[in-house]
C-alpha cells in the first residue's frame, strides 16, 4: 500500500521521473533540457565531474517543492493551533504510522510542540497504535491518542478499534483526509480520501466528526475526549482535513480552546439501591457477578467492602481488575454456586445471559440455566445506556427483576451504606455463618488448583500450569502486573495473588486476534517509571498479526516481559475442526491442515532479536525455563523489551 502519492504535489510523472535522474546524478542539466539530438556541449571527457548528491528524505523534500512563485514560508500552521488544543486534553501520547494526509499535524507535533504531551509513539501498523491505547487507558486511567491515514490507514486500525468498543475502553482516534476534490492531487490521495472516512466505523465508535475550521476542531476535540471517558466509554473519532492542519492561521487571536472540566460519572437511582440493599440483606445466599466494574483504583476496595459487609459470594469474570483474587469470599472458580442462589447482583457486566447458562455446542445448540427458577436477579451498571444494532457484542437478551442504569464503581459507596442500615445483629451472626463456610470452600479450591498445577510438571512441550508457577515464584516479590494472557489461560488467577489494581487489566474485549501483545505494550508503557514489572503471555497465532509491536518496543525502551505461548496452532480452531471431523465420523488426523503454525515451525526469539528485543528460544526443556525467565526478568528491570518463546501444551 501506498501512503504518499507517487508523483508529489503536482508535476507529471515525467518530470518527477527527470528530476529524480538529475538529482541522482545519473545526467546532467543540459541533457534533461537539450533538443533531441543536439550536441551537448562540453563533453562529460571535459566537464568537471559534479558531486552527486545523496537520494534520501532530504532531497526527495528538495525535489517537491513548489515553483518559487508559490510561497515557501509561514509563520503558523493549523496544525500548530490543533497540538495546542491536544495539550490542553491530558494526552501522553499519540501513536501513529507515518503518512501525507496528516504530515502537517506530525510536523507540528515535533516542532511547535516540542513532541511532549503528547509524545509520538511510531507504530508500524494502525492496529498496533490503536491497541496500545486499548492497553494503556485501562492501566493509566485515560486515553492516547492516535491518528491514520486516510481511509486506508483508518481500515487498518479498524479491528483494534472494534476491540475497544467492544471492551468499552476509551481511545481518541484521528484520521487525516482531503476535503475538497480540487485540492486533491492526482493519483493516491483520491483512493485515499472520503467524503465521510467515520462511515468505516460509525458502527463502533461513539462519536465522530470532520471539522471544517479550526474553532470546529477545537470544540469537537474536548467534546470528543469528553465523550470517550464518559461511561460507558468507548472509541471516538475525528477526520481531520489536510488543508485545515496545513495552511496558515489567519487570526490566530479570534480562536479559543474550550476548559475540559471535570467529569461526574452518573450513579444508580437512590431509591433503586435503595431497594436492592434490602434485597441483598435478606437474601440467604446472594452472589455479586463482576466483569468491568474497577474504572479507577478505588474500585476493588468498595466492591471488598459491600462483599465483606454481607459475607457474599463474588464471581469475577476478569473483565477488570474487580477483586482480589485470594480474598476468602472469591468463588469465581466455583461457578456451581449459581445454582443455589437466591439472589444474583451482575455489575458491569458485559453478557449476562451467557454467565448464567451452561450452552452446548452440538449438532443441535441447546442451553439451559445455571440458576435455579425462584432465584433473583438484579443488574447494576452503564452497559445499557449507549447500545448500537448492528454488531452484536451486545449478547442475548436475559430477563432481569431489577434494572438500575449507573456507574458501579460510583454507585457502590451509597449501595454499602444502604445494607449497613439495614443489618441487625441477627443478620450479622447469619452473615459471619455464611462467610466462613466460602472461605473455607475458597482455601479448597487454591489447595485443589496448586495439586492440579504439579500434573505434567515435568512434561515436554512445558505445561501452562507449570509456566505460570515458575513466572510467578520469580515475580511475585516485585511489584508486578499482568497485561495480558493467551485465550482460556487461567493459571495466573487460579494461583496468584491478585491484590492490588494494577496487577490485571482486562482482555480484548472482541476477541480479535492481534490484540495480546500491543495492548500489553501499551499497558507497559503507562507503568512506565513507576517501578512495576509488567509481564505478559501471549499466543503464538496472536503475535503472529502484529510481531512489529516489537520493534516499537526497542524504539520507545518499554519494558515489558512478553512470553510466547507456542503451541505451534491456533488451538482453538485446531478443536473445533476436530470436533467437526468427528461429528461426521471423518476421523480426526486432519485438522491440522489450516490450523497449525508448523512445517516451518516459527522461532519467535529470533523475530525479537532481529527487532532489537531480548529474546530467548525456543524453550522446550522445563529445566531450561526457570534461568531463561530470570535472564529476562534482568533485562526488562534494566529498562529494556524481552521475549521469551516457550513451547508449552497445547491449552
Amino acid at each position: 500500500m501506498s501512503k504518499t502519492n507517487s508523483f508529489g504535489r503536482g508535476g507529471a510523472p515525467d518530470d518527477k521521473r527527470r528530476s529524480f535522474l538529475k538529482g541522482a546524478g545519473l545526467v546532467g542539466a543540459a541533457a534533461l533540457t537539450a533538443p533531441a539530438g543536439a550536441a551537448v556541449s562540453p563533453t562529460a571527457e571535459q566537464a568537471p565531474r559534479a558531486k552527486a548528491r545523496v537520494p534520501g528524505p532530504r532531497l526527495a523534500a528538495a525535489d517537491a517543492m513548489p515553483p518559487s512563485a508559490d510561497p515557501v514560508n509561514q509563520i503558523s500552521s493549523g496544525g500548530d493551533f490543533m497540538v495546542d488544543v491536544l495539550k490542553t486534553l491530558d494526552i501522553d501520547y499519540l501513536a501513529m504510522n507515518c503518512a501525507s494526509s496528516f504530515r502537517g499535524l506530525h510536523e507540528a507535533l515535533i516542532n511547535h510542540g516540542g513532541n511532549t504531551k503528547p509524545e509520538i509513539l511510531t507504530c508500524p501498523h494502525e492496529e498496533i497504535a490503536v491497541h496500545m491505547g486499548q492497553g494503556y487507558a485501562k492501566m493509566a486511567g485515560k486515553p492516547l491518542a492516535m491518528i491514520c491515514h486516510g481511509v486506508v490507514g483508518l481500515q487498518h486500525a479498524s479491528m483494534a478499534m472494534y476491540n475497544a468498543w467492544c471492551d468499552r475502553v476509551p481511545v481518541v482516534v484521528m484520521g487525516g483526509n482531503i476535503m475538497e476534490a480540487n485540492k486533491r492531487a492526482p493519483g493516491a490521495e483520491w483512493p485515499h480520501s472520503a467524503i465521510d472516512p467515520a462511515a468505516l466505523t460509525r458502527d463502533f465508535t461513539k462519536w465522530d466528526d470532520q471539522p471544517a475550521s479550526l474553532q470546529h476542531f477545537a470544540e469537537s476535540a474536548v467534546r470528543a475526549y469528553k465523550i470517550a471517558i464518559t461511561p460507558p466509554m468507548a472509541p471516538v473519532m475525528l477526520s481531520l482535513d489536510a488543508e485545515l492542519q496545513e495552511n496558515p492561521i489567519e487570526n490566530r487571536d479570534a480562536l479559543r480552546i474550550p476548559k475540559l472540566t471535570r467529569l461526574t460519572p452518573p450513579q444508580g437511582d437512590e431509591a433503586a439501591l435503595a431497594e436492592l440493599a434490602k434485597m441483598l440483606v435478606a437474601a440467604e445466599n446472594p452472589v455479586i457477578i463482576c466483569d468491568r466494574v474497577a474504572r479507577t483504583p478505588a474500585a476493588m476496595p468498595r466492591l471488598v467492602e459491600l462483599a465483606e459487609t454481607l459475607q457474599c459470594a463474588v464471581i469475577d469474570n476478569y473483565g477488570r481488575m474487580n477483586f482480589p483474587s485470594r480474598h476468602p469470599l472469591n468463588q469465581s472458580f466455583r461457578r456451581s454456586i449459581l445454582a443455589s442462589s437466591d439472589l444474583i447482583v451482575a455489575m458491569e457486566l458485559n453478557e449476562l445471559w451467557g454467565t448464567l447458562s451452561d450452552f452446548h455446542d452440538r449438532i443441535n445448540r441447546t442451553s439451559e440455566p445455571r440458576t435455579k427458577k425462584t432465584a433473583m436477579i438484579a443488574t447494576l451498571g452503564t452497559r445499557g445506556l449507549y447500545m448500537k444494532s448492528n454488531y452484536q457484542d451486545l449478547g442475548r437478551y436475559q430477563e432481569v427483576d431489577l434494572d438500575i442504569a449507573g456507574d458501579a464503581e460510583a454507585s457502590l459507596p451509597a449501595l454499602t451504606e444502604q445494607v449497613k442500615k439495614l443489618i441487625d445483629e441477627g443478620r450479622k451472626a447469619t452473615f459471619e455463618a455464611r462467610g466462613k463456610k466460602l472461605a473455607a470452600a475458597h482455601l479448597a479450591a487454591v489447595e485443589q488448583a496448586k495439586s492440579d498445577a504439579t500434573i505434567g510438571w515435568d512434561a515436554s512441550p512445558i505445561t501452562s500450569a507449570r509456566l505460570c508457577a515458575e513466572l510467578y515464584g520469580q515475580i511475585k516479590d516485585e511489584d508486578w502486573s499482568l497485561v495480558g494472557t493467551s485465550i482460556g489461560l487461567s493459571w495466573p488467577h487460579r494461583l496468584w495473588n491478585f491484590d492490588k489494581a494494577h496487577r490485571w487489566n482486562g482482555v480484548s474485549g472482541g476477541g480479535g486476534v492481534g490484540y495480546t501483545l500491543p495492548a500489553s505494550l501499551g499497558a507497559a508503557l503507562a507503568n512506565k517509571g513507576s517501578g512495576r514489572l509488567t509481564v505478559a503471555i501471549g499466543g503464538d497465532g496472536d503475535f503472529m498479526f502484529v510481531p512489529s509491536t516489537l520493534w516499537t518496543a526497542a524504539h520507545h525502551r518499554i519494558p515489558l516481559l512478553y512470553i510466547v505461548h507456542n503451541n505451534r496452532a491456533y488451538h482453538q480452531e485446531y478443536m473445533y475442526l476436530q470436533a467437526m471431523a468427528a461429528r461426521h465420523g471423518r476421523g480426526i488426523t486432519k485438522a491440522d491442515i489450516g490450523t497449525t503454525l508448523k512445517d516451518p515451525s516459527v522461532d519467535y526469539a529470533t523475530i525479537a532479536r532481529g527487532f532489537g528485543v531480548h529474546g530467548e528460544g525456543p524453550i522446550e526443556d522445563p529445566s531450561q525455563l526457570g534461568p531463561a525467565l530470570k535472564r529476562a526478568i534482568d533485562v526488562v528491570k534494566s529498562g529494556q523489551p524481552a521475549l521469551l518463546d516457550v513451547v508449552m501444551d497445547q491449552r
